[in-house]
């Protein structure tokens, strides 16, 4: 999927969120970006998705990502979300929606991108371009239509 980036952020000053955020701008193709946030030791992988990009595979696969599997439940309730106060870096501020996971990216107070699940972003990618190749528009049926109508039949070839 896309270009494969790690990123280190340490401090809302660093700059690197603007970098990947520049390239995947520039390109308009998602960006898979490993976040080491200070303090934690786990790494956060995430899609940094531009905006135009999450418009056009949501518009091709209008149904929503699946819920998580049953054993994600039980640790959801575990776990009260944290509050999602808005992060500045540099130009960029990030807001974490509380359900779903999704991060946005402003610039300007302009959402440029979006940080999904490594996974949602596949299911939406590959979803949006499954629905996409079995729609034809209504000038490209009629058309399609016509040209089968002027075929031979089995029978006369």
């Amino acid at each position: 999927m896309g270009i494969q980036i790690d990123v280190v952020v340490g401090y809302p000053i660093n700059d690197e969120v603007e970098r990947v955020l520049g390239l995947a701008e520039a390109v308009g193709e998602p960006v898979t970006v490993t976040f080491m946030w200070e303090g934690r030791e786990e790494a956060e992988r995430a899609v940094l998705v531009p905006a135009a990009t999450l418009a056009l595979w949501e518009h091709w696969a209008p149904t929503a990502y699946p819920a998580s599997g049953a054993g994600e439940e039980n640790r959801a309730v575990a776990e009260e979300p944290e509050l999602a106060h808005p992060v500045e870096f540099g130009a960029f501020t990030l807001f974490r929606r509380r359900i779903g996971g999704r991060t946005a990216v402003a610039r300007k107070g302009v959402v440029v991108a979006e940080l999904l699940d490594p996974d949602e972003a596949h299911w939406l990618q590959e979803r949006a371009r499954t629905v996409r190749q079995g729609f034809m528009d209504p000038k490209q049926k009629a058309a399609f239509e016509e040209f089968l109508a002027r075929q031979a039949s089995l029978d006369e070839q």
